[in-house]
């Protein structure tokens, strides 16, 4: 491991851009492309927001990130909540699934985050939350 971020915050959705502007920062050590900039930032959204509507729906916790670097250039993040955990991962996962209906809600969270990340881990307990782990290979530039 090159370099480790961990940090903590609350529930609350001015937080998503907060969790999504630091992971890039912390990303672009690695001197990533703007694609994937971009898809880091998208897949880093897309998970904390998932925790703040899913996880914690109308009461108020925390949402832990950690973020890592290696000397090969895999940028690795990890969000968690202890919020109401996924009886069903598989069905989650389902593009257009959502447990939010009535709300303007796409269920396409996990899709956007496998789409825009090289792997997606989905570990889940129900009634005690859930940690998704994402990694990003970031492109070596030769000079």
């Amino acid at each position: 491991m090159n370099n480790y971020l961990k940090m903590e915050f609350w529930s609350i959705s001015s937080n998503e851009g907060l969790a999504r502007t630091a992971a890039a920062a912390f990303f672009s050590e690695l001197d990533p492309t703007f694609e994937e900039l971009a898809d880091v930032r998208t897949a880093v959204s897309e998970a904390v927001t998932n925790a703040i509507v899913h996880g914690y729906r109308e009461k108020m916790g925390i949402i832990k990130m950690e973020c890592s670097t290696d000397e090969l250039g895999l940028f690795t993040v990890i969000i968690s909540d202890e919020g109401c955990g996924i009886s069903d991962i598989e069905q989650a996962m389902q593009p257009f699934f959502t447990t939010a209906r009535g709300e303007e809600r796409t269920g396409m969270g996990f899709a956007v985050m496998q789409a825009f990340m090289d792997t997606v881990e989905v570990d889940s307990v129900p009634g005690m939350g859930t940690t998704v782990k994402m990694t990003k290979q970031a492109s070596i530039k030769y000079e």
